[in-house]
């Protein structure tokens, strides 16, 4: 147990003497109410310096000024909780970078292919100083018709260390995967940028200041929809973006941090980090599972503690209302679990209740292995076409 005294205090209040010889009674009962105080007072304010980790799955709760733990009743209540979200996400992943990284985008096309009923463009552009992203442009020909524009998303790529963005736009050969080809073929604009870390893209992650790949393909992403408003072809009411497996949980980070972001579609993508894999505590060391350098290397430090982490997908889903957000969880999917996915739906949707949008949050649990199948797709597609047209 600490002592009620710190050497420096005694010294303080008794001078030379060891407190409790040769005082009066009274003398060292004073100095007991004193040293009570002082180890309350700053009990008190670490309180309010770091207070308590709210409930993950309990996101109707936020603290007050002074670290009170108090009810979600009012939209300004959810956005002190939220904001206390996005801290914790920064806490793990880095911060999010300023306007100083918001250099120009440079686009530069190297490579264009007519697939009938678009263009595929090979694209970089500059997402910061010193940086460049490769991503593929599908655009429909009927936005390049004058006085024409279309909707767009970003179509994010799951793992893929061979060939990376190519197999959303149907060069993978993978079946299930090609959603930002099927995307450009309905009309809408389709951005598709690469993972860091993945394939031939290999950033300096911590050469350029980050924590985490997670942070970098989150600017990069953020930076895509800089270009995707650029274009004068794209309509800039509201983007969606779209992504399976690495790009599922990709999609809700983004989102999570870019109000642009109207409609977001996770397949396969999410479960509450104290479910993955079990618990396992074999998937929570060095540069396995989400403690790989392209994720959060950060997370290591939680490794025996999960229930500590400072968000989850439950949070991060909830910071996302009331906007569209459809996720499919299929019941064989040996990555993500769909019960867990359940849990954090159902935690979630009362901050879409509260935001006035109870069914903007929806779920499917197809029955499928780790799979993006064409009914859940036509699903997320027809989504698109309700919020995004």
């Amino acid at each position: 147990m600490p002592m009620p005294f710190s050497r420096p205090l005694r010294r303080r209040l008794g001078g030379s003497r060891p407190v409790g010889r040769s005082l009066s009674g009274s003398r060292r009962a004073f100095l007991g109410v004193v040293a009570a105080t002082v180890l309350a007072s700053t009990r008190a304010r670490g309180q309010q310096a770091a207070p308590v980790r709210l409930d993950r799955l309990n996101l109707m709760q936020y603290h007050d000024d002074r670290g009170t733990v108090r009810p979600v009743e009012t939209r300004a209540h959810w956005e002190r909780r939220r904001a206390e979200i996005l801290r914790g996400m920064q806490q793990v992943m880095g911060p999010l970078p300023g306007r100083d990284r918001r250099v120009p985008l440079d686009v530069q096309v190297s490579d264009e292919t007519d697939c009938g009923r678009y263009v595929r463009r090979a694209v970089t552009y500059a997402s910061e100083p010193g940086a460049r992203t490769p991503a593929w442009l599908l655009v429909p020909k009927s936005a390049l018709a004058a006085g024409a524009s279309a909707p767009a998303v970003l179509c994010l790529h799951p793992t893929d260390d061979t060939i990376g963005h190519d197999v959303v736009v149907g060069l993978g050969g993978r079946p299930n995967r090609a959603y930002a080809a099927e995307l450009a073929e309905r009309g809408f604009v389709a951005l598709a940028p690469s993972y860091p870390l993945l394939a031939k893209y290999q950033p300096d992650v911590r050469g350029l200041g980050y924590a985490s790949g997670t942070m970098k393909a989150i600017w990069d992403n953020v930076r895509g929809l800089d270009l995707l408003e650029s274009l004068p072809y794209v309509r800039r009411s509201g983007f969606g973006a779209i992504g399976h497996s690495l790009g599922g949980h990709n999609a809700v980070y983004t989102a999570a941090f870019d109000q642009r972001l109207s409609v977001i579609v996770s397949s396969c993508g999410l479960d509450l980090y104290t479910d993955y894999y079990g618990g396992d505590p074999k998937v929570w060391q060095t540069e396995k599972g989400w403690c790989q350098l392209r994720y959060m290397p950060r997370l290591l430090d939680y490794a025996n503690r999960l229930e500590t982490i400072p968000f989850d997908f439950a949070e991060i889903i909830g910071t996302l209302a009331p906007r569209a957000c459809f996720i499919s969880a299929p019941l064989r999917d040996a990555n993500f679990r769909w019960a867990s996915v359940d849990r954090i739906v159902a935690a979630a949707r009362p901050i879409y209740a509260l935001l006035g949008a109870p069914t903007a949050l929806s779920v499917a649990h197809p029955d499928s292995d780790h799979d993006f199948p064409e009914p859940m797709r036509q699903q997320a597609y027809a989504l698109f076409d309700r919020r995004l047209r």
